[in-house]
């Protein structure tokens, strides 16, 4: 082999572990915190954390009043609309908070770095809370912050331990073992189950097909197809109808839940009854679930962890500890015992319904919603 070749092969073989979305001993990790009991304030999730790690703040102690400043990723999706109506929500219910900034990075690494060195130039941010783009690529600029000031980091993570704490609920893995489990428990082995995924190579996707593919591997179930939707409803109904066109299909594990009705349809379109189905807690498919009296679970990546930042944040300030250096949160699902509970027919289908927001100011409208 020519030298040229040996570092091809190389830098291959590194692009590739660097990338490992089937990693047994996460999966496991994940399995098992999905069967933890919290700590924190019963009823207040976004309050509440798993594990007994803690981080000292004291040397971050300041008085208020404070400016805290927040670097988005985008508000580019339902997901995101719900969770950062939340968070500007959680500022208002805190009068020690003088300025909240928040700057739209608007799904662009290079705009984000950009914003976060303005913010660092503009020297008024009393703490500054981060949803990065992208992990590899926002890395050097959340250590260059650290420098300067408490740095919080939520949803998606970074590939450096300087910030305070790192906020999430569990994981990938453990929804797609939610909804691959529950899916295994109702169905007959040899099941046909067909997978719906939205885009390749995001890494809380990927983790999650993996965790459901490997779990029905587990329990001898068939996949027929795996199959990208682009997180588009014509698309969607027309995969599931080509599949049902080709065969039967017992099952349909979903990556995400955004086209959950629109493949639902497909089945009523056809005049075949809806087989065991996830997805995710948008008030659509949880209406249509209960409408229809579907064999159902519905795993969330809740949005009331939109809450916790500023929380944390305040904590900093004060020099309090915080769960760190991660703050994992809970990951609750919706199943046919609590679908109820979630179901408000005053919000808009998109409305995520972990929102953890009615106790908040301005609900329903602010989010859309009708009182």
């Amino acid at each position: 082999m020519t030298l040229v070749g040996a570092l091809s092969l190389a830098l291959a073989t590194t692009a590739v572990s660097a990338q490992n979305f089937d990693d047994p001993d996460e999966f496991a990790k994940q399995r098992e915190q999905l069967e933890m009991t919290p700590n924190g304030p019963e009823g207040q999730p976004w309050l509440q954390y798993l594990g007994e790690d803690m981080a000292d703040t004291s040397s971050h102690a300041k008085d208020g009043p404070y400016t805290f400043c927040f670097s988005n990723a985008g508000v580019n999706n339902p997901w995101r609309v719900v969770g950062f109506t939340n968070m500007q929500a959680e500022v208002e219910m805190h009068d020690e908070i003088e300025n909240f900034v928040h700057v739209d990075a608007e799904g662009s690494d290079d705009k984000q770095i950009a914003d976060i060195e303005d913010l660092l130039a503009g020297g008024e941010c009393d703490v500054l809370i981060v949803s990065p783009n992208t992990t590899a690529a926002l890395t050097p600029a959340v250590e260059r912050a650290c420098e300067q000031l408490p740095v919080i980091v939520f949803d998606r993570g970074v590939n450096t331990d300087c910030p305070v704490t790192f906020i999430h609920p569990i994981g990938g893995y453990a929804f797609g073992i939610e909804a691959a489990e529950f899916i295994a428990d109702n169905v007959d082995p040899g099941a046909n189950v067909l997978m719906l995924r939205i885009l390749p190579g995001v890494d809380v996707l990927e983790t999650r097909y993996s965790a459901g593919k490997r779990i029905f591997d587990e329990a001898g179930l068939n996949v027929v197809g795996a199959e990208f939707t682009d997180g588009d409803n014509a698309k969607t109904k027309s995969i599931v109808e080509d599949y049902l066109q080709r065969g039967q299909i017992d099952a349909v594990w979903m990556d995400a839940g955004a086209t959950a009705v629109a493949a639902i349809e497909a089945f009523e379109d056809n005049g075949l009854e809806v087989p065991p189905f996830n997805g995710e807690d948008q008030q659509d498919f949880l209406q249509k679930w209960r409408d229809l009296g579907m064999t159902a679970i519905a795993p969330t990546y809740p949005t009331f962890q939109w809450r916790t930042p500023i929380i944390a944040a305040l904590s900093v300030m004060k020099g309090e500890e915080v769960p760190g250096p991660e703050w994992v949160l809970p990951q609750p699902a919706i199943d046919g015992d609590n679908l109820a509970d979630y179901i408000n027919e005053s919000m808009p289908p998109l409305h995520y319904a972990m929102c953890g927001c009615e106790e908040m100011p301005g609900y329903p409208e602010r989010w859309g919603g009708r009182d």
